[in-house]
């Protein structure tokens, strides 16, 4: 059946009639349609950018579909209606189509230098593999590429960078050559100027970033997902690390206490940022309202700013129209206007996913 809804359609501050004929949003009267909503404030969705439906609480693999499934729904419940995952140890291509799960945009697994990431979860190459490796990882996800573009050494006692440079930006090429987006999670200074260098579509946390790197990445329209959410999990992993590597807890205890600004700094120079809450593993699913309120609260950002990098901005970015004549039916209503409180996107009313009511 057809759905009718009626509110303060964001961005355009419009009070507007909506139409969601199927899995199709239209302006025009739909005869018959049901009518769900008639107040609020409606928004095409939230996004959680960087977000792993394949990786279980606490770490590991998930065991099945219905785990994934069952960890999407939590991000559903949290009005989050597109998601991408950063990495899956887990392949669930039958998901991206499923009428209960959010829009999709998937990594395959995440490429990973040998003996040096997180148990089970990523594929651990040698440099000479890396190319090689991606090309074959992009046919795995459905447009992205996910890499680790470093991570501690314990060798060396802190930070290092996972690759050689040359290989980088080989595996950047390759990627590109197949289709597939890449996205690097970095933390330390070094990696992520190879990585941006190197062409990279995304840069997952960035804590290392300089003020040079960002005016670069904001010629280049390289996107940054800050998850300010883990970033602040900084000081308890500097905690447990500091007995063994006293170097490396202290690197990351000044890459926490500096990244609010260099947030801002990106902000203010105009690099594309969106909203991930790095759910999976050490984080619970359904953040993406709770990082949105720290990316306007520690990195200045605006509201208005905040909920198009965390709503209709994302959504285009990732390829999933909003609420236009053709966009595609998701939508949550909210009582409050979030422009004036981003704490309304806590309490999300009406709930509308691929045309259906889900809350």
């Amino acid at each position: 059946m057809a759905l009718h809804v009626r509110g303060v359609v964001l961005p355009d501050d419009e009070v507007r009639d909506l139409w969601l004929d199927g899995d199709r949003v239209t302006l025009e009267p739909v005869p018959g349609a049901q009518t769900v909503s008639t107040t609020g404030f409606i928004l095409p969705g939230l996004v959680d950018a960087h977000c792993h439906i394949g990786i279980r609480p606490g770490g590991g693999p998930i065991a099945d579909i219905a785990e994934a499934r069952e960890l999407a729904g939590i991000d559903r419940a949290a009005g989050v209606l597109a998601i991408r995952d950063a990495g899956s140890p887990f392949r669930y291509p039958r998901l991206d189509d499923d009428p209960d799960v959010p829009r999709l945009a998937r990594a395959g697994r995440h490429v990973a230098p040998v003996r040096r990431y997180l148990k089970d979860i990523g594929r651990e190459v040698p440099d000479d593999e890396l190319p090689a490796t991606v090309a074959a990882e992009a046919k795995q996800g459905n447009g992205w590429v996910k890499l680790v573009g470093d991570w501690i050494d314990r060798g060396v006692g802190d930070l290092a960078p996972a690759f050689d440079a040359d290989r980088v930006a080989e595996a950047v090429e390759v990627a590109h050559a197949a289709g597939a987006r890449v996205a690097v999670h970095t933390f330390g200074e070094q990696a992520v100027a190879t990585f941006v260098r190197a062409g990279v579509d995304s840069v997952e946390h960035g804590t290392g970033l300089s003020l040079n790197l960002i005016d670069e990445m904001a010629r280049r329209g390289t996107t940054l997902t800050p998850t300010m959410i883990n970033i602040q999990r900084f000081d308890d992993i500097a905690a447990q690390a500091e007995p063994k590597f006293p170097a490396y807890a202290a690197h990351i205890r000044a890459l926490r206490a500096g990244f609010p600004a260099v947030v801002r700094a990106a902000y203010e120079a105009g690099v594309p940022i969106h909203v991930g809450s790095d759910a999976g593993g050490g984080i619970a699913h359904g953040m993406a309202a709770r990082e949105m309120l720290l990316l306007h609260e520690l990195a200045g950002m605006t509201p208005l700013d905040v909920l198009q990098a965390g709503s209709w901005g994302a959504r285009e970015w990732l390829g999933f129209p909003g609420l236009v004549e053709g966009g595609l039916a998701d939508l949550v209503v909210y009582e409050s206007d979030p422009r004036r409180d981003l704490a309304a996107l806590l309490s999300p009313g009406r709930i509308v996913l691929r045309g259906r009511v889900t809350r």
